[in-house]
Order: structure tokens, then sequence, then C-alpha cells
């Protein structure tokens, strides 16, 4: 039996380390094209029917959020991050300021 000296071993080693990185990249190529629907929340309030039915052009709603507070942003009807507000070339968009530790996105989804 030939023993392989410790530069093969290494060598071997790093062979199978990047034929394993290079299957994982592949399977995570697949991942990346898969829709999500991103969501960011202002605020939210709880009207009747009457209400809603009595709402026109101008009617204002008032909002559980206070001013300031950060946005939610929700990825397919997760809370993922929280944002503020920002107008970017005259649209309004989100400065992620918090983002959710993954594994309490998901202990909390179960």
């Amino acid at each position: 039996m030939v023993r392989k000296s410790e530069k093969e071993i290494a060598l071997d080693q790093e062979t199978a380390a990047e034929i394993a990185l290079s299957k994982i990249i592949g399977e995570l190529d697949s991942l990346l094209d898969i829709p999500l629907t991103l969501s960011a929340e202002l605020g939210r309030t709880q009207m009747t029917v009457k209400e809603i039915m009595q709402l026109q052009v101008g009617s204002v709603l008032e909002l559980s959020k206070l001013v300031g507070e950060p946005m939610e942003i929700h990825i397919n009807d997760l809370l993922t991050a929280r944002g503020e507000t920002v107008v970017v070339n005259e649209r309004f968009g989100i400065r992620v300021t918090d983002v959710i530790d993954p594994l309490e996105i998901v202990r909390t989804s179960v």
C-alpha cells in the first residue's frame, strides 16, 4: 500500500473542498431566481365596513405608527427588517436600519 505525503493529502482535501463548493454554488444559483414578495408597512388601522364605505377622495386614515417610527419590511409576509423612509429621485424608498436574525424569523414563523 502506497502512503500519500502530507502535501498530497492536503491537495486532495483542497480539491474535494473545491468540488463541494462548486456544487453548493450551483445549487444556490437555482435559488436566486425564486420570486419573493417584498412589502413595506407604514402602519395599520382597523375600520368598520361603514367607515370604509364612507371613504372618499381626501379622506385621512390615522395609522398605528408614530412619525419617525421605523417601517417594517416583510418578505413573503414575514417580518425581515426595519427601516426609515427616504426619498430618492422623487420616489419613496427605505433605508434598512435593522435586519431580523434569520433564526428568529424561522422560530416565529413556525
